[in-house]
Order: structure tokens, then C-alpha cells, then sequence
């Protein structure tokens, strides 16, 4: 999404924060700036577009304060130019913001009416804004952080720099990453250990809900909850990396842990948050109104993702989809209509089934646009269109934030081809855009609830078989659910359609086999429900992952339940995804499997 560094130094700051933010490149930006303490006073520079047109203002105004933050910035709320560029300040303080505000207009509207004056279109300007109020009542630094936290709903990580205070780092996160580090020449904050490497000694991540105060003498934490913790240090190589495992025991966990910044991040880069759209990075080399119909073709846990897509597609576009795994596409040579849209999905870009799927449709006169991780591999090359998702490094085998910000992706195509064919009002369009920038902050509270899959891992890695149940848009996450436990643990597991349970799968319903049922606030719930009954008239083994509603809906005993806070339903496979990657991840922990190198499998297949 965006980078952030923060670092209180003894020698003139300003070489180094460019330093860390060139670090966090890869993280993509189209801004960046820095803010100092100057005397006391804070000085800050800001540029559109690359670090060098920034380095380019400091070669001739250079800063010599020695606190200072720095940003890049990709722009969510507000077009790419200086004036929207962090760091953003209000009543001598400057702050930098990586995330999403989810409830800035209501918020701004307020602030407004006590006479604020807005200078941005950023929703992060009303953070600066919401501190320097609480500072006008004569709150102390810390104590103004900490109540504008408290008002502030989404995904987010923060850096605080205060004039008159020139020992004064103040940091936070939710849902984004932030690491504190430790080093001979001051103390840091940064988005991720990268930006940190050249400078820190000993880093400490944030947990969530967290935040931090950093003196040249002390780094002091805070939990959620605004006590004083203690976050365990670890040793940091002075070397470049591209990725480390963080607090986390494996890089599955850490990538689980990404998501909502890195679906923010991928969704950044697809709307325009403040004017409620979607605005493509890409032309469409086609006209949406002339298509005739849309080809999904993937493998694994790509191919859930477009079944999932196919949902959205059909619903908001009224465009009819065909889906097909790569591996079987090309070998039933299936008849391609003229001006059709063909879709290949690959988190590498170089899954050989799919790149063979996306040759065949080409030949056939398809147009082809691809969604991919890798902006420089074979499939973004031999396509007309590429859709990037932005989920960075993905190390761990079983795909967890590549899959969610390919339905990142899905979503907004889907909603853009919508309006472009008329399908959808702009009413509409505000209103899903509206729904779909809430999933980051509501994929943090799923993944805060983590304590209460863990018991329900234990239950599952007791079984031999397991059962996923899913209606509309959780019938495919049914299948990614039953396929991570498979990939994880080596249980064997199904995913099925709900309302095919009578038609087979009843027959193997007993006391052991868990059945889990994903029920999300959608116009199925309530057959879903009925299908979670019948399990239950049989004496089956139910866990159910659903909303407070969905439990008291089920009247039923349950062996477990993963609760989840109550959501819009559009795009709840994007929320409901994260139990699902939980789930099976501690039921492998707790098995003594390899999580992040499961046997037999390998990250990109590049063989058919």
C-alpha cells in the first residue's frame, strides 16, 4: 500500500529516511515525502511520482533536523500530486498513513464543523486533524494519539512527529504492519524490517491494536486495551532481504496477517475511494458493451478465485461466465465466441496449464486480460491487458493473500464492467465501491479473533475426513477451505454445493466427521441454514463460521463456532476467507506438519 519510516537520529535525518523509503519501493507509489523538526519547527518536502524528484528538492532546500518521518504514498482517497503527498499536518503536528479511514468523510465532516480547514483529498488528513484537536483541549502527545485511535475505523499503520518535541516518535497499527527497531545511531519505525535493515540492530513489531512511544532513550509499547507491554526484540540482519518471517512462527502465519494490508494495498491501486468509482489503471482494449461472454481459466486456488468471480460477473455485469481449470480447458476445445473476454489467473504468471489456456484462447481470437502477481512474467507478457495484484512476496506454498487480492481484483473488474454496460447506476457503484473498501478493516477484526479458531483446529485435527458446506459465493470457499486443509494437513477433506448435501453427501454425516459450514450474511443464509439442520437432525459433527445472526438462525448444537462481526454480504468471501486460511493453518500446527512447505507441492508449476 504505502511505506513508512520514522527515525529519531543524531546526525541529519533526511539522507536516511530517503534511503529506507527507496527500500520499500516494491511496495509501489506514485509520491512520496518527509517531514523534520527544524529548530523545533517542522519542515517538510513533498513530490509526485519517484523518490528522485524528491531528492531532487532536497539536493536544493536540503533538511538538517535530526527527527524526522518520511512516505510513499499510493493514492486511495485523492489523485497522485503534491498537495495529496504525506506528510500531512494540522496544529504542529505531521503524520504519514498507510491504510484506508474507513469513516474519514463522517469524521471530516465533524471537524469541519468545529472550523477546520482541509488542504487534501486524502482520507489521512483527518487523522492529523482529529489529534491536533484533542491537542487544542491540552492533551499531551500520547494522550491525543491515543483518543484519535479510538475514533478511527479501518486498516491502518501511523507515524506522529510533533513540533517542540525533537525526542518524540509516536507510532500505531491496526490491520498494516509497523516494526520499532533499535539501532547504534537512534531509534526507527517502519512499515516492515526492509525499510529497517541498513540502520537497526533489533527490531519489535507492533502487535495489533498497538501502539508506540519512541525516545532516543526508551521504545515503549501499548496494547489495545492502552496498557504498557512488553514485544519481543529480535536481531536484525544489516544485509538486504526481501522478506522475513517477522513475530510470526511461519511465513503462511505472517502472509495471513498481511491481508488487510496488502488487499488495501490492491485495492488502492483499483478505486477511487473518494469519488466513490472504480477507475481501472488500464485501458480496456475493448468496448464492456460489445462482450459476449467471459472465460475464467486457472488453477488451484486461482481457479476458487474465479469461480467466486463468476458470482460477481454474472450478477453486477450481466455478463454470462464459463469456468474452466486450465489443466482441462484446451483439451475439451471448447467453442470460443466472437468478442469474448478470456480471464487467466496465476499468482506467479508462469503456471504452465494456464499459460497453455490463455495461448489456446488467443488462437481463437479471444481478448485476454491476465490477473497476476508477477508484473514481469510469461502471462503478463502474452496478455492484451494485465490485472496486478499487489500482494508482494508470497513465500509460503498454500496461497493465502494472492488469493484474496485476486478477489480484490475480480471485485473491481466486476463492478467497472458493470457501470460500463449499464448495468449498474452510479448510486450502485458508490454503494459496492463503499462496501468493498470496508473488507480490509473487516478482514483485521476476523483475523483479531483468531484465539477461537484455535480450539476449533484442535477439535479438526482429531479427524480423518472433514465436510465444507457453502451456498452463492462460499460454495467455492467451501472448496478453497477443503483444499487448504488437504494442502496443510493432510486430512482428507470436501468442499460441496449445501443445497447437493441430500443428493450424496449426507450419507457419510456421523458423530466424527466435522462439517463446517460457512454461512455469510447473503440472500442464502437461509438455506444454508436449512442444509446446517439437516446435519444437525442426523447427529453430525457442526462448526459453524458466521455472524451472531447466523448462530441464533441455526437453532442448532454445535461442536463449534467461529464467529464474525456482521458484514455487508457482496463481498464477504474476501472476510470469510480469512477463518478458512486460520482454520487450516492450526489444524497443520497442530499436527507437526510443514506449513509453509507442504509435502509434494511446489509454489509455481511450471510444467503440465
Amino acid at each position: 500500500m504505502c511505506g513508512i519510516v520514522g527515525i529519531l537520529g543524531r546526525e541529519p535525518v533526511a539522507p536516511s529516511l530517503v534511503e529506507a523509503l527507496k527500500r520499500l519501493e516494491y511496495r509501489g507509489y506514485d509520491s512520496a515525502g518527509i517531514a523534520t523538526l527544524e529548530k523545533g519547527k517542522l519542515t517538510r518536502l513533498r513530490a509526485s511520482g519517484k523518490l528522485r524528484n524528491l531528492e531532487e528538492k532536497l539536493s536544493a532546500a536540503p533538511l538538517l533536523g535530526t527527527s524526522g518521518i518520511g512516505h510513499t504514498r499510493w493514492a486511495t482517497h485523492g489523485r497522485p500530486t503534491e498537495t495529496n503527498a504525506h506528510p500531512h499536518t494540522s496544529g504542529g503536528l505531521a503524520v504519514v498513513h498507510n491504510g484506508i479511514i474507513e469513516n474519514f468523510r463522517e469524521l471530516r465532516e465533524e471537524l469541519t464543523g468545529k472550523g477546520h480547514v482541509f488542504a487534501t483529498e486524502t482520507d489521512s488528513e483527518v487523522v492529523a486533524h482529529l489529534v491536533a484537536e484533542e491537542r487544542g483541549k491540552g492533551a499531551a502527545p500520547r494522550e491525543a494519539v491515543a483518543a484519535t485511535l479510538a475514533r478511527l475505523d479501518g486498516a491502518f499503520a501511523l507515524a506522529f512527529l510533533f513540533e517542540g518535541e525533537e525526542d518524540l516518535l509516536i507510532g500505531a497499527r491496526r490491520g498494516a504492519p509497523l516494526a520499532a527497531g533499535w539501532g547504534d545511531e537512534g531509534v526507527y519505525l517502519g512499515s516492515d524490517a526492509l525499510a529497517l535493515a541498513p540502520f537497526a540492530r533489533q527490531i519489535a513489531y507492533l502487535e495489533e491494536g498497538d501502539h508506540v512511544v519512541l525516545t532516543r532513550e526508551n521504545i515503549t509499547f501499548y496494547d489495545a486495551a492502552g496498557k504498557e507491554a512488553e514485544r519481543r526484540r529480535q536481531p536484525l540482519q544489516p544485509g538486504s532481504f526481501l522478506v522475513d518471517k517477522g513475530n510470526y512462527r511461519h511465513f503462511m502465519a505472517k502472509e495471513i496477517h498481511e491481508q488487510p494490508e496488502v488487499v488495501g494495498r490492491t485495492l488502492s491501486h483499483y478505486l477511487d475511494l473518494s469519488a466513490g468509482e472504480v477507475r481501472l489503471p488500464f485501458a480496456l482494449p475493448f468496448d464492456p458493451k460489445k462482450l459476449s461472454r467471459v472465460t475464467i481459466s486457472a488453477c488451484g486456488t486461482a481457479f476458487y478465485a474465479g469461480l467466486i468471480a463468476r458470482y460477481w460477473i454474472e450478477r453486477h455485469a450481466r455478463l454470462a461466465v464459463d469456468i474452466d481449470i486450465a489443466s482441462e480447458f484446451r483439451y475439451r476445445e471448447a467453442p470460443l465466441a466472437e468478442n469474448g473476454l478470456m480471464i487467466v489467473v496465476s499468482q506467479s504468471g508462469e503456471t504452465a496449464d494456464t499459460l497453455a489456456a490463455l495461448r489456446y484462447a488467443k488462437a481463437q481470437g479471444q481478448h485476454i486480460l491476465s490477473i497476476v502477481n508477477v508484473e514481469t512474467s510469461t502471462i503478463a507478457r502474452e496478455s492484451d491487458t494485465v490485472a496486478l495484484t499487489l500482494a508482494g512476496p508470497e513465500i509460503g506454498v498454500a496461497s493465502t493473500k494472492a488469493f484474496t487480492c485476486q478477489l480484490a481484483v475480480f471485485a473491481s473488474l466486476a463492478i467497472a464492467l458493470g457501470r460500463a454496460r449499464g448495468v449498474l447506476s452510479e448510486a450502485d457503484e458508490k454503494r459496492l465501491v463503499r462496501e468493498l473498501a470496508a473488507t480490509p478493516g473487516q478482514m483485521a477484526a476476523a483475523l483479531a479473533r483468531e484465539a477461537k479458531v484455535e480450539p476449533v483446529a484442535r477439535d479438526v485435527a482429531r479427524a480423518s475426513s472433514v465436510l465444507y458446506l457453502g451456498r452463492g459465493g462460499a460454495y467455492p470457499l467451501a472448496l478453497e477451505g477443503a483444499l487448504k486443509l488437504k494442502e496443510l494437513s493432510y486430512i482428507h477433506a470436501e468442499g460441496y454445493a449445501a443445497g447437493e448435501l441430500k443428493h450424496g453427501p449426507i450419507a457419510l454425516i456421523d458423530y466424527a466427521m466435522p462439517v463446517i459450514v460457512l454461512a455469510p450474511p447473503d440472500a442464502t443464509l437461509e438455506k444454508t441454514v436449512s442444509n446446517l439442520q439437516e446435519v444437525a437432525a442426523r447427529g453430525g459433527h457442526l462448526i459453524l463460521i458466521g455472524s451472531a445472526a447466523a448462530r441464533e438462525a441455526a437453532a442448532a448444537e454445535l461442536a463449534g463456532f467461529i464467529e464474525l462481526p456482521e458484514i455487508a454480504g457482496a463481498f464477504a468471501p474476501l472476510v470469510y476467507a480469512v477463518p478458512v486460511q486460520l482454520l487450516a493453518y492450526h489444524v497443520a500446527v497442530f499436527m507437526g506438519k510443514d506449513v509453509d512447505q507442504p509435502r509434494n507441492l511446489a509454489k509455481s508449476v511450471t510444467v503440465e
